[in-house]
């Protein structure tokens, strides 16, 4: 146990401070603090000693100087059990500092309100952050305190141990605090690297702030969380189970092709991450309908995820069929009232999602890939027609529908479509044609119409063999990547078939 004596409070959050500096007082703990924070304890009517006055240095520099002080460090940092350190202290007139309560400057706050650069390099804390490090390295003999979050754990341990606390407690705190440290060093450290466009520095850095700990991973035996840069993730659940680790997957697989689609306009349903069926049909329920009728079979238990808000018409289909989650942006009081008749299914409202084109991680055996989002907005700029007949303004609004949703598909990736829907997607193969043959083989399943197809594939055609079974089974335009060193022979076929054939600029896998 070690007895708090003397406590210096520099808080950039000031709320909440009545309830534990009634304790301090309770059992005598001398105040040091500055600034505003001294403001505030006064009007707060307790004693307090100013730091400029307690180390006898003004605060210079326009505040940047204040606690950046030897009287303060050496209290801080000196080993009480250590006889050089006490005569230093004798020496020097110095008295240990027991407990260091500090929040610091509001840096990420600050990046969401601003872009202005001066005010955001002046909301660098530099004095918290060192006083914070030197309590947390001597958290044998000093508590530290970071959050306002910990002065409810810190008055009970107080209380407890009638003025002391013990080495749990001070371990505890110690590593929330390098955690703090090390969050607010990256914040700014990525700040750097976004203003000079350095995606990829020597040194990477990834933060985040614990969102939940989830029962398990994609398996019982495996454990999960899941974090987000900001405080939340922008989504949230108004009823239903606990999220699981493959729900966010799903989730987050589904809102990247939603957030792909006209405002207001399409639904996605997912399973395990891949899409089984897409359509930006302009009347919301028939465009769950059509989404729904491309693979209604893997569509059971799966995700499904509206780019729209939901009324009660689609609430009462969407409660025909089992599903896991559905998302929208917002629900209609009565949409509600209907879906929360099945207690376990998961509601998501993604009014606030928004996909942000930012660096994607992978991890394995801790190494790390990261790369940028593939979220480019396609237009007809970005295709060449490289076939003599060529699409019409309706074909080419399908394929770019068809290409945009491939991209998205686990790789190899085909899909078909009709009227902006998908009538056939086939998904992760190691061969291509086997991708195309499953494509089919759903759209031969599930499908009845007279309408015409359009496919799309996720790379290039290394052999005619692929685009061949395409066109036999009805397809009437193709596109694909160009770059294979057989694209000659690609065009010819389509030529010689009167298939329209049309090449992306770029290539989209998604492995």
């Amino acid at each position: 146990m070690k007895k708090i004596k003397k406590a210096l409070i520099s808080v950039s959050n000031k709320k909440n401070l009545k309830d534990l500096l009634k304790v301090l007082s309770n059992h005598k703990v001398e105040l040091i603090s500055s600034g505003g924070t001294y403001k505030e304890i006064k009007k707060l009517k307790f004693k307090c000693l100013e730091v400029s006055e307690y180390t006898g240095s003004p605060e210079i520099l326009g505040g940047r100087v204040k606690t950046l002080h030897p009287k303060i460090h050496a209290g801080i940092l000196s080993k009480r059990n250590n006889r050089s350190h006490v005569k230093d202290l004798k020496n020097n007139n110095f008295d240990e500092i027991d407990l260091v309560i500090v929040n610091f400057y509001p840096f990420e706050k600050t990046l969401e309100q601003t872009n202005n650069h001066l005010k955001i390099i002046e909301n660098i804390d530099v004095g918290g952050p060192t006083m914070v490090r030197a309590a947390a390295k001597n958290y044998n003999d000093v508590t530290v305190i970071t959050s306002s979050d910990q002065y409810r754990e810190l008055i009970n341990e107080i209380e407890k141990n009638k003025g002391s606390t013990s080495i749990k407690f001070r371990e505890k705190m110690s590593l929330e605090a390098f955690s703090e440290t090390a969050y607010y060093d990256t914040v700014i450290s990525n700040y750097f690297n976004k203003i000079t466009k350095n995606d990829f520095p020597k040194k990477k850095i990834v933060c985040g702030n614990l969102i939940e700990k989830l029962r398990y991973g994609e398996n019982p035996h495996q454990q999960a969380a899941v974090y987000s840069k900001t405080q939340s993730l922008n989504i949230k659940q108004i009823q239903g189970k606990q999220l699981s680790y493959n729900n966010y997957n799903d989730i987050f697989s589904a809102l990247t092709i939603s957030k792909s689609l006209p405002k207001n306009l399409g639904t996605v349903i997912v399973k395990h991450a891949n899409p089984c069926g897409v359509s930006i049909n302009k009347d919301n329920l028939i465009s769950y309908q059509l989404a729904l009728a491309c693979d209604p079979v893997s569509a059971f238990g799966g995700i499904v995820s509206c780019n729209f808000k939901i009324n009660k018409t689609l609430a009462i289909e969407l409660n025909n069929i089992f599903l896991e989650v559905v998302i929208a942006d917002g629900f209609d009081p009565q949409a509600l009232k209907i879906l929360k008749k099945k207690k376990n299914l998961r509601l998501i409202d993604a009014t606030n999602f928004i996909m942000k084109n930012l660096i994607m991680f992978k991890s394995a055996n801790e190494s790390i890939l990261t790369q940028s989002e593939d979220l480019e907005k396609f237009d007809i700029k970005n295709f060449k027609i490289v076939s003599k007949k060529k699409p019409s303004k309706y074909q080419f609004k399908n394929l770019i529908f068809a290409f945009n949703v491939c991209r998205f598909v686990k790789s190899n990736a085909i899909v078909l479509a009709s009227q902006e829907t998908t009538v056939g997607i086939g998904s992760g193969q190691p061969s291509r044609l086997d991708s195309c043959q499953i494509a089919i083989d759903k759209m031969n399943k599930f499908q009845s119409f007279n309408d015409e197809v359009v496919a799309a594939s996720d790379a290039f055609f290394p052999f005619v063999d692929g685009i061949e079974k395409l066109v036999q089974s009805g397809v009437s335009a193709v596109i694909q990547p160009s770059g294979s060193i057989r694209d000659k022979e690609i065009i010819k076929f389509a030529n010689q078939t009167g298939t329209v054939l049309v090449f992306s600029k770029t290539r989209h896998f998604r492995h």
